[in-house]
């Protein structure tokens, strides 16, 4: 067999021949220490060697049994032990040391961690591009989580390899062509951090045909305006005495230290007493600096600053060429280079571009707390197995730790609002609680929609805690548009990465059909933004089509309908500025109009308040916070009807019946919120402090 790509370690170290090239694959034990195995050479040999795992269809949309299927409980578990015991960069050096001791120097190669693997059927493969430390082992924090949706391939340049940087490209151009041959209808991702984000970009330029998605933490395509060059020319003039070097003070870059040294130079503090008052930080980084420096001696550093500005020249000289779809990564306190800037500049360059912040974050934003790599592909909906995205079987469940961070995140709603959970029996008993949704999908929700939504968080994470089933939203085309359809606009569509990370799909037939044909919990508003940014005086009206939507959708899968009432926006908000308020300013009159433009057109064929879908955010003012309710009606079932809802008076009949329950449920909440002695948050604290806090608050007699 011809074995292309790069060279493997010597044959005493047991390299792992690995499809049609040569990555070295090891697994790291509990002591940290580096243990390799030789798996067969051929393509045949090494897919029966190493198993997939398949995703196999379930019933419904439980979490419990797709994360046991996935294995994501016990990969988040892994990746928050790690986070919370701070031991990230520890880790990372102690392998990086291990790593480059085994090294026999010579060219790049490719390795794949084995604590990476299996991964799903079909799952695309990942190309990691490391920075300037070149190790490869930036993905380090996210290896096992990775490794469950990817390939994972980790490029490692050793020490003193001196690969110039278009023969690098050329190199990482033979991986991806080998790949796309072997495997044409997947995506290659190229992940590229500070340094691998150039050559990301290189690659990418010129192979506009192939399949590329390309996600950069921080590249270095700025480096011209680095930081970098003229800290280490300061470097030079610290005394001999002092413990540092180009190298030590490199590690400094990744925190607080860094930090404090370049403020103090700025404000023209004597650097000796800078360095003197940060020797309690360099003690906690001092078992740190002899591998830095192992893996940056100063003439290794002197080749790596060339390699940066050769990198940078090339693939910014190169970026009209980039057509692949793209995420940016950027830092905003990176003290090596102005990353926000250059994230901003990229994504205007690039065609197809979207871009995140992370404010508080330095330049390796990979290795940091907090930050998952998988959960930012998820959001921004850059994880797919095929030639186009499928939010229905490309979707991932929200592992544990997602879940309870998009809580935290909202917990304050759920705090101040108190949702009171009503639903309805088989026998049609209503209950507190929500016993009367089914287990069992498919189950489509039909309801109101508050305004701005207000009442989606609580409903959705209510559900998932309670009953553990995922409700799968759809939603409105604006949640999933790119950066570049709305430049002109003030929305930032990243403030919906947690919708998408909860299962929103973007409205259309096609994904209902999806969606009931897997036997999904669906959520849906007929009413859509309409209703969900309705003018004044009109809260709890039902801006509904005349026709039905989805009434034969739901018959032809044997759906149950449940509709269902939420009230509450009244008692935390009072709307001030709405719509035709907007209208009558000329500049807002041209921001709803670009927004509106940029996004899908919805129901242009329908007539009424309906058919009015121009896009806008209605001004409001808090109240002293009241409550929310919902109540969950009796469960319509549509088993057995498809042939008979065939019939479009039948099915708009039908329609009718589910919206007159809507309106009812409704009704009955707005009734009986009145005698609620807990209705205000005043009543609910006193409850709380003179109970417990975790006490359940109660409400009205049902």
């Amino acid at each position: 067999m011809a074995v292309t790509g790069f060279s493997i370690f010597p044959s005493s170290l047991s390299p792992v021949i690995h499809r049609d090239f040569t990555p070295l694959v090891w697994k790291f034990s509990k002591s940290n220490s580096i243990s390799f195995r030789r798996l067969a050479v051929s393509t045949e040999q090494t897919q029966t060697q190493t198993p997939t795992t398949t995703a196999t269809p379930t019933t419904t949309r439980r979490f419990s049994e797709k994360s046991e299927e996935l294995g994501e409980a016990e990969v988040a578990a892994s990746v928050d032990e790690v986070e919370q015991n701070g031991r990230v960069w520890r880790e990372y050096f102690e392998r990086s040391k291990e790593l480059i001791s085994r090294s026999d120097g010579g060219p790049p190669r490719w390795f794949t961690p084995l604590e990476s693997g299996p991964p799903l059927k079909n799952s695309p493969l990942l190309l990691f591009l490391p920075g300037i430390l070149s190790v490869g082992l930036g993905l380090i924090k996210n290896h096992r989580r990775i490794g469950k949706i990817f390939e994972i391939w980790c490029l490692h340049i050793p020490v003193m390899d001196r690969t110039p940087f278009t023969d690098l490209v050329k190199q990482v151009e033979k991986t991806i062509r080998s790949e796309n041959d072997r495997s044409p209808n997947r995506p290659i991702y190229l992940v590229g951090e500070s340094f691998g984000g150039c050559l990301a970009l290189a690659v990418a330029a010129s192979n506009p045909d192939i399949d590329l998605v390309l996600i950069l933490a921080n590249p270095t395509t700025s480096i011209s305006r680095s930081q970098l060059q003229p800290l280490m020319t300061l470097l030079e003039f610290i005394p001999d005495q002092l413990p540092f070097s180009p190298p030590n003070m490199l590690s400094l870059m990744t925190g607080q230290p860094l930090r404090t040294a370049i403020e103090s130079v700025v404000k023209g503090l004597p650097l000796q007493q800078t360095v003197g008052e940060l020797s309690q930080d360099l003690d906690a980084i001092s078992s740190y600096l002899s591998v830095l420096a192992d893996i940056l001696p100063r003439e290794t550093l002197r080749w790596k600053l060339q390699m940066l500005k050769s990198g940078s020249a090339v693939s910014n000289s190169r970026l009209h060429a980039v057509k692949a779809q793209t995420l940016i990564l950027s830092s905003g306190r990176d003290q090596l280079l102005p990353s926000q800037e250059e994230g901003e500049r990229l994504c205007h360059a690039l065609p197809k571009c979207e871009i995140r912040k992370f404010n508080n974050s330095g330049h390796f934003l990979l290795l940091e707390d907090g930050i998952d790599l998988v959960t930012i592909i998820k959001g921004a909906s850059f994880y797919r197995r095929g030639k186009y995205l499928d939010y229905v079987s490309d979707y991932m469940l929200p592992t544990p730790t997602e879940f309870k961070k998009v809580a935290e995140d909202n917990k304050w709603i759920s705090a101040f609002t108190s949702p009171v959970m009503l639903s309805t029996l088989e026998d049609g008993k209503i209950v507190r609680g929500l016993a009367g949704i089914p287990s069992e999908g498919p189950v489509l929700l039909v309801g109101y929609h508050m305004l701005l939504g207000f009442e989606l968080v609580p409903l959705i994470a209510n559900i998932f805690r309670e009953r553990n089933i995922l409700v799968r939203g759809i939603a409105h085309p604006m949640l999933f548009m790119k950066k570049g359809n709305i430049q002109e606009t003030f929305l930032d569509v990243s403030q919906y990465d947690t919708f998408r990370i909860m299962g929103a799909v973007p409205v259309s037939a096609s994904n209902l059909f999806k969606l009931l044909s897997s036997k999904s919990h669906v959520l849906l508003y007929p009413g859509g933004v309409r209703e969900a940014s309705h003018r004044k005086g009109e809260e709890y009206e039902l801006m509904w089509p005349e026709q039905s939507e989805f009434v034969r959708m739901a018959a032809r899968f044997g759906a149950k309908i449940i509709p269902f009432g939420a009230v509450g926006e009244d008692d935390i908000s009072e709307l001030v500025f709405d719509y035709d308020d907007q209208m009558k300013i000329p500049y807002l009159k041209n921001q709803i109009e670009k927004l509106t433009n940029a996004a899908v057109n919805l129901r242009t064929d329908a007539t009424g308040e309906v058919a009015n879908q121009d896009l806008h955010f209605p001004g409001i003012l808090p109240k002293f916070p009241g409550r929310f309710y919902y109540y969950f009606g009796k469960p319509i079932e549509t088993e057995g009807l498809k042939q008979e809802l065939k019939d479009r008076d039948k099915a708009h009949e039908l329609y009718l019946q589910v919206k007159s329950e809507v309106r009812r449920c409704l009704a009955y909440l707005k009734e009986k919120r009145e005698s609620d002695p807990y209705r205000n948050l005043l009543s609910r604290l006193i409850y709380q402090a003179t109970h417990s806090f975790t006490s359940e608050i109660p409400t009205f007699k049902l």
